[in-house]
């Protein structure tokens, strides 16, 4: 690499979305593009590959078929190129297995050249209109073996999330690291590797409501009375949401209704991103209904089923108790305002994921936009500082709403930001899309102000004039 060298794009995290604007990027000539990432590999989930589990979108929802269904790289050239689009075409399933996604994610990474693993970035600086980003370069063990610097007119943040443990949870957790004997305390994103300690513990209580609370719910049940153990599911939402799958509901993962969302003021937005939890974060209907036929099953002959199911439940303390090596959990109803005391041996925490704000970005901080509750201010094109330079993938949920964590809508937000690159559209970027209106019939578009992504190729071909 060319010390003078100049990047169109350097990407900064290599998940799913970083990979499809990859992919993307790849047939562009115009577009000379690096992604980085610390990994050592492409990794998604890894935590929760539980055997029989699929992704909750159909395989058209892949890294790029929404932009390019021609693509290369798609879901369905990979199990033509590994064999099995005849088997899945028999299986008669929109919805791939999730350990067959991340399989396909990394045949699509083994072909890009522009992939730099084990890139620790460290800094974004300036330097005059370019931006350059500062990354060690890490061996197999994790350790620094050396620096690098690159050049780039945008810079693309695919960093992704992070599990968030509730307070309670939190303190329980550090609490335990001090106790050798006591059973785990540990965020789904790190199932498997604690599945064995988990199942040893003797009773496992699951905090969540999500898909990863009941993925991990249904395996921990499925054999819960052979080995004489308990496993309870506690959650505070009101019910056991199923995820949203009707069609008037799903054009709410569309343009439009992204610009209506943009449109809102910020407190309807919060508002409106706990009410549509069912969107993202349900439930499938058929791991529901798994579930229940399991508990049924389980019930046959009278037997007793050794799993308590709690909702609008909250845990609002946590404490070990040495004594008993308990875990011991102070649950609050939200109906009844009650609290009561729940022992387990082992909790497992589907509490979610949060966006940060990477401290890498801490030189370029006085042009990033942060809103007031310090998270980023992404525009309607995915850009967070005025000379929209800076972009973000799936950072966006509390500005863009249920489009900002859906794979199916990855692409469309990629092209967005390759348009944005180049200054042309070179994925067509759909307009409209839903047949229902979000706002009042007779609006032109989102609120005075906005920034429709629409207008982004015509607003960076003028710049360029």
């Amino acid at each position: 690499m060319s010390a003078d060298a100049v990047h169109d794009v350097v990407g900064i995290g290599i998940g799913p979305f970083g990979l499809g604007l990859a992919a993307l990027a790849q047939p562009l000539p115009d577009v000379d593009a690096v992604f980085l990432d610390q990994a050592d590999g492409f990794r998604w989930h890894p935590g929760m590959m539980i055997d029989g589990a699929t992704i909750q979108v159909p395989f058209l929802a892949d890294l790029v078929t929404m932009a390019d269904p021609t693509s290369p790289y798609s879901f369905l050239a990979f199990l033509k190129a590994t064999g099995r689009l005849y088997p899945f075409y028999i299986r008669e399933s929109f919805y791939p297995l999730r350990s067959e996604y991340d399989e396909y994610c990394r045949w699509v990474a083994a072909q890009l050249p522009t992939l730099r693993w084990r890139r620790r970035v460290v800094a974004v600086e300036e330097e005059g209109d370019l931006l350059v980003v500062r990354a060690e370069v890490l061996d197999a063990a994790g350790g620094v073996v050396g620096t690098e610097s690159r050049r780039a007119r945008h810079v693309v943040l695919g960093v992704g999330t992070r599990p968030v443990l509730p307070a309670p949870l939190r303190a329980l957790a550090d609490e335990v690291a001090r106790h050798p004997s006591a059973g785990p305390v540990v965020h789904s994103a790190r199932y498997l590797p604690a599945r064995d300690a988990l199942r040893g513990s003797g009773s496992v209580t699951v905090v969540g409501s999500g898909q990863s609370a009941a993925e991990v719910y249904r395996d921990l049940l499925a054999d819960v009375q052979d080995r004489d153990a308990r496993v309870d599911w506690v959650t505070r939402s009101p019910r056991f949401f199923p995820m949203e799958y009707t069609k008037l509901t799903l054009e709410m993962t569309s343009p439009e209704y992204t610009d209506h969302y943009r449109s809102l003021p910020a407190e309807l937005r919060e508002r409106l991103g706990r009410e549509q939890r069912s969107l993202s974060k349900g439930i499938s209907g058929d791991l529901v209904d798994d579930i229940y036929d399991t508990l049924y099953r389980l019930s046959s002959g009278g037997r007793s089923v050794p799993s308590t199911l709690l909702t609008d439940t909250e845990v609002v303390a946590a404490r070990y108790d040495e004594a008993t090596e308990e875990h011991v959990l102070t649950l609050r109803h939200g109906q009844l305002g009650e609290t009561r005391e729940h022992r387990t041996g082992a909790v497992l925490a589907a509490t979610g994921y949060r966006s940060e704000t990477p401290a890498f970005l801490d030189p370029v901080a006085h042009r990033v936009r942060l809103d007031d509750r310090g998270r980023l201010d992404v525009s309607r094109d995915y850009a967070v500082d005025e000379a929209e330079r800076i972009h973000v993938l799936n950072g966006e949920e509390h500005t863009h709403g249920v489009t900002a964590p859906d794979l199916g809508f990855g692409p469309w937000r990629a092209s967005v930001v390759l348009a944005a690159v180049t200054g042309r559209e070179p994925y067509p970027i759909e307009r409209r899309i839903a047949f229902q209106t979000f706002g009042l019939p007779g609006d032109a578009g989102p609120a005075a102000g906005a920034d429709p992504a629409t207008d982004t190729a015509e607003r960076f071909l003028e710049a360029a004039r």
